[in-house]
């Protein structure tokens, strides 16, 4: 079974495109991308040279509990640079996954870390991986988060 990389929701992407607050309550931060790295977690793809993206806090999760993280994310700031341009859910891994490790981890149903599947992965080994952890009954979705800082990325599901 493969998995299935889930990007962030047009409803969502929209909501702080139009200046909606973010999981801390602030009003998202505007920048423009100098062509280093700036992953967009709609379009999940790197957001180019030139071109405005937005920073917010981000909780990837529908219910609160000690669990739910919260951090920040890109996005792209302009209009239409989601699904219709870029992946929508799917199975290849997401283009914007340059760096050479990230963090793979299984939550429970409720939303909750299963201790003990959390890994740094290499990337090329990352669909194996989320592949292995949606395989057990007790995962019901998996996150990629940066090895370095710890960041939302994507979530996968069963395919």
């Amino acid at each position: 079974m493969r998995p299935v990389f889930i990007p962030l929701s047009d409803a969502t992407a929209a909501h702080y495109r139009r200046g909606g607050l973010d999981a801390n309550g602030l009003p998202p931060e505007r920048r423009i991308s100098d062509g280093s790295t700036i992953p967009c977690r709609h379009s999940l793809r790197l957001v180019p040279r030139g071109e405005p993206y937005l920073i917010v806090a981000h909780r990837p999760f529908d219910g609160l509990n000690p669990y739910t993280e919260t951090g920040p994310i890109f996005v792209s700031a302009t209009e239409g640079a989601g699904s219709e341009h870029g992946p929508v859910p799917g199975p290849e891994l997401p283009a914007f996954l340059t760096s050479p490790q990230y963090i793979v981890r299984g939550s429970s149903a409720d939303e909750r870390i299963i201790y003990g599947t959390g890994a740094v992965v290499a990337t090329g080994a990352i669909i194996e991986a989320c592949a292995g952890l949606l395989a057990r009954a007790d995962v019901a979705f998996v996150h990629i988060r940066s090895a370095s800082n710890n960041c939302f990325h994507v979530r996968a599901e069963r395919g």
